[in-house]
C-alpha cells in the first residue's frame, strides 16, 4: 500500500503512537525492525489512551473491582492494550495474575456445567485472556497453558462454544467464538505449537461457513447490527473484527470471506475514512448515551441507554481511527487497495 493514501497519512499524523506504529507495520507492511517503527513502538507506552487505560494501576498490577467489571476491569484494559500493541516488557502485564487467578480459580471451573455432551461456557472470557497474556509474553505460565488446553476440550463440533444452557442448544455463539479464536491464533504464534492447528481451522471455519453474517440454514443475515461497524467490539460481534481475526489466523483469503469485505470496503467515506456507526461504551460521567443491546425476551437488538463505562474516548463523532485502521489492515491484506 502506498504511502500516499489520505487514509494513511491520516493515521500516521495522529497523536497516538500504537496508531502509528500498527499503520507502519501492518498497513504498510515495514520491518518492525525499521527506524520508524521502533520510534513509535518506544513512544507507545506513553501514548494518550495507553497512559489513561493504565492509569490507577495498584501495586499488585490489577486496578480494582473484579477483572470483568465492564468495561473498566482488568480483563478490558488489557484486551485494548495488546490491541494498541503495547510492549511486553511494560508494566500492564502484572494486571495478568488477577486475571489468571480468576478463570482458573475453583469456584469459577466448577460452574462450567456438561449438557448434552456439550460444554456451556461463555469462552470468550477464556479466549480473550489466552489472547492477551500469549501476546504479553506468559504462554508458558501453566494457567495460560491450562486456558488453552480447556478451550480445546470445550470446543463444540460445529467449531465453536456458547454458555447456553438450554438443553436444545446445539449451535455454536458468534459471541463466544470469536474471541476464543483470536485466543488460539495467538497461543499458537506464541508457542508453535501444532496440535492447535485442528482446533483454530475448526473454529474459523464455524464462521466461514457462515459467510462472517449469513445464517447456514437461509442464507439471510443473522443480525443487521453485525454490519456496522464498533471500535471496541468487548464480547460482541461485528464483521471488520471477525475479519481481523481470520486475517490474523491466515484465512483472509478464503473466498467465503468476500460479501463481507464487500460490505467493509463500501462503507469507506468520501475522505477515504471509516466511521464508527454503533457503541456498547460510553464514558464515565455521559449521561444519555444510546447503543444496542441484545433483547433475549425479543429475540432483537433494542436501542437503551448503555450503562458500561470505559475509561478511554474511542471516538463516537467523524471519521475514526481504530476502525480505519483496521478495515486498511485487512483490505490491503486482501489485495483490495495498492
Amino acid at each position: 500500500m502506498k504511502l500516499e493514501d489520505p487514509a494513511v497519512e491520516w493515521l500516521l499524523a495522529s497523536d497516538d503512537p500504537s496508531v502509528r506504529y500498527l499503520t507502519i507495520t501492518e498497513v504498510l507492511q515495514e520491518s518492525p525492525d525499521s527506524k520508524e517503527a521502533h520510534v513509535a513502538r518506544d513512544q507507545i507506552p506513553s501514548g494518550p489512551r495507553v497512559k489513561t487505560l493504565l492509569a490507577g494501576q495498584g501495586k499488585d498490577g490489577s486496578f480494582g473491582g473484579h477483572p470483568y467489571q465492564k468495561w473498566a476491569g482488568a480483563h478490558w484494559r488489557l484486551v485494548s492494550l495488546v490491541e494498541l500493541a503495547i510492549p511486553p516488557e511494560n508494566r500492564a502485564g502484572e494486571a495478568t495474575d488477577q486475571i489468571l487467578r480468576w478463570l482458573t480459580g475453583k469456584a469459577h471451573l466448577a460452574n462450567i456445567p456438561k449438557v448434552n455432551g456439550l460444554y456451556r461456557r461463555c469462552a470468550s472470557q477464556e479466549g480473550n485472556a489466552l489472547a492477551v497474556c500469549s501476546r504479553l509474553g506468559l504462554a508458558e505460565d501453566k494457567r495460560v497453558v491450562q486456558l488453552a488446553e480447556s478451550l480445546v476440550e470445550w470446543q463444540w463440533p460445529d467449531g465453536g462454544w456458547n454458555c447456553d444452557r438450554r438443553h436444545e442448544a446445539d449451535h455454536s455463539s458468534f459471541y463466544e467464538s470469536l474471541a476464543t479464536l483470536w485466543g488460539l491464533v495467538e497461543y499458537q504464534t506464541a508457542t508453535n505449537d501444532e496440535n492447535y492447528s485442528k482446533p483454530i481451522d475448526k473454529a474459523a471455519d464455524f464462521f466461514l461457513q457462515h459467510h462472517l453474517f449469513r445464517s447456514d440454514k437461509t442464507g439471510e443475515t443473522v443480525n443487521p447490527e453485525w454490519l456496522k461497524l464498533h471500535y471496541p467490539v468487548y464480547y460482541h460481534y461485528d464483521i471488520l473484527q471477525a475479519l481481523m481475526i481470520l486475517w490474523r489466523s491466515g484465512r483472509l483469503d478464503d473466498s467465503r470471506t468476500k460479501d463481507a469485505l464487500d460490505i467493509v470496503e463500501a462503507k469507506r467515506g468520501p475522505d477515504s475514512l471509516w466511521r464508527a456507526e454503533g457503541y456498547y461504551w460510553h464514558l464515565a460521567g455521559e449521561k444519555g448515551v444510546t447503543g444496542s443491546i441484545w433483547s433475549p425476551n425479543d429475540k432483537q437488538w433494542k436501542k437503551r441507554v448503555v450503562s458500561h463505562a470505559d475509561v478511554v474516548d474511542w471516538g463516537r463523532w467523524g471519521p475514526n481511527r481504530m476502525i480505519t485502521l483496521s478495515a486498511l489492515r485487512i483490505l490491503n491484506a486482501a489485495g483490495r487497495i495498492k
